[in-house]
């Protein structure tokens, strides 16, 4: 059991993750006790190689699995998972294009020299002026998400003299089994349009010479393990491309299958997660084979994965500040029962803290934690690691095992937060946000600048 308490399992954390002689973590040779002396705690690590390794294999696969079929695939990075300037320049090194979601993201897709082109541009709410900045910079893709923003892209692109390409996001009404919050595509939502709505709007966005209709978009939610969702909304959604073909007098150039695949953040998740190759092999035979059974000529293909592709990619190191026994009362009182063999709790207070991963608090997201500064052969200790903030839903890892030696000053280092932490960070008490540093051969380089608390107050007038 002590030897598990101390692994550092590859199947959640960064495939250079590993422990040094002295037993402290150490991502891609570089050791964690020297990062956080260099940038301190909390601090956000991603693993460059891992990253860009993990997008080149979905974009292989993704991208085989079309042209097997006889078509192409798009494969676009969701920005909104992790996008920096340094993210988004290896993600177009590695062949990808970049969705962006905001006037800001925008900025940074735009600031890293990504070629607007190749980039695609969501949103439920896009503002004007968003709308004027992605037609101006000559942003590839606009996906419209509401019958209004047709009009006002058609504005756009008319003041600045050209053909804006353009997509329409509707919904499946394939739920994904994730959380509510994380479903994106049943019909009591925000995001997209009825898909019986589609020839509609469709045919309103023909009437626009300043418009180019490419296709549909659909995202059916995130955190996905089964395919059945995205074969059973490939399959709906092509079943109005031919009315669409019909009304646009030629076939559907493109259909958009969106993301969502998901990662494992614990070991036990990691035994249920599916294959990239196979995802993007059964999706492709179903696209191939609804198209034969229809008539249809195969559209273009395209995704946007940005967990799948960062999320692994990425720890959070946490300095310990307090620890704190609790009994355990029984099952009566609310306990989960896989813990009842315990008398009690640790309760683990670091650093950090929902400030700078919201997830659990959002969704009830689990993550899994090791020691970073040693190992120990002290006996398993049942854990909860809190922040230092003031709600009691302030927990970055809700039920864990640690050594029960764990103590104030420990490093601890939490597995698979590359996606949607630093994203969703915030500076609740006025925590500052910490760093992220990339390290890569050894080296570590700071791709984002932590705030200070000096930044924080020059923000009050």
């Amino acid at each position: 059991m002590t030897e598990a308490l101390n692994a550092v399992d590859p199947r959640v954390f960064p495939p250079s993750a590993r422990r040094g002689s002295g037993g402290n973590l150490q991502v891609a040779s570089v050791d964690a006790n020297e990062l956080v002396e260099r940038f301190g705690s909390p601090l956000y690590i991603i693993d460059e190689d891992a990253a860009r390794e993990r997008a080149r294999q979905v974009r292989d696969a993704l991208q085989r699995e079309a042209t097997r079929i006889g078509t192409e695939a798009t494969v676009y990075y969701a920005g909104k998972a992790f996008l920096c300037v340094a993210v988004a320049q290896w993600m177009v090194e590695e062949g990808l294009s970049v969705d962006v979601a905001s006037g800001g993201e925008l900025a940074v897709a735009l600031a890293a020299g990504v070629d607007p082109a190749h980039i695609g541009f969501h949103g439920n709410n896009k503002s004007i002026s968003e709308i004027e900045r992605a037609v101006a910079a000559g942003v590839g893709t606009i996906v419209l998400d509401s019958e209004i923003e047709i009009q006002r892209v058609a504005d756009a692109a008319a003041a600045a003299g050209v053909r804006q390409r353009v997509s329409l996001r509707v919904n499946s009404g394939v739920h994904a089994s994730t959380h509510d919050f994380l479903a994106t595509s049943h019909e009591d939502q925000k995001f997209g349009q009825p898909l019986d709505a589609a020839p509609r709007l469709v045919s309103a966005i023909l009437t626009h010479a300043h418009l180019d209709f490419v296709g549909l978009h659909c995202h059916i939610g995130s955190q996905i393990f089964a395919t059945d969702g995205f074969r059973e909304s490939a399959r709906r959604l092509l079943g109005v491309y031919q009315e669409l073909a019909e009304l646009t007098g030629a076939p559907v150039p493109e259909l958009n299958l969106g993301g969502g695949f998901g990662i494992a953040y614990t070991p036990s998740e990691a035994d249920d997660l599916p294959d990239v190759d196979d995802i993007a092999r059964e999706l492709a035979d179903l696209v191939s084979e609804t198209c034969a059974a229809l008539g249809l000529q195969v559209p273009k293909l395209a995704f946007e994965p940005g967990r799948t592709i960062i999320g692994q990619a990425g720890i959070t190191l946490y300095t310990v500040g307090t620890t704190k026994p609790v009994a355990l009362a029984g099952s009566d009182a609310g306990v989960d029962p896989a813990d009842l063999g315990f008398a009690e709790r640790l309760y683990v207070s670091v650093d950090g803290g929902m400030s700078d991963n919201a997830r659990p608090a959002l969704y009830g997201a689990d993550y899994h934690v090791r020691i970073a500064n040693r190992t120990s052969d002290a006996e398993p200790a049942l854990v909860r690691v809190v922040g230092k903030h003031c709600e009691s839903g302030d927990i970055v890892v809700q039920r864990d095992l640690l050594p029960g030696d764990v103590v104030p000053g420990d490093l601890l280092a939490v597995a698979a937060t590359g996606a949607y932490c630093w994203s969703l960070s915030s500076t609740y008490n006025y925590v500052p946000r910490p760093p992220v540093v990339a390290v890569s051969g050894g080296a570590a380089r700071m791709i984002v600048r932590g705030q200070t608390e000096d930044e924080l107050l020059a923000q009050s007038v």
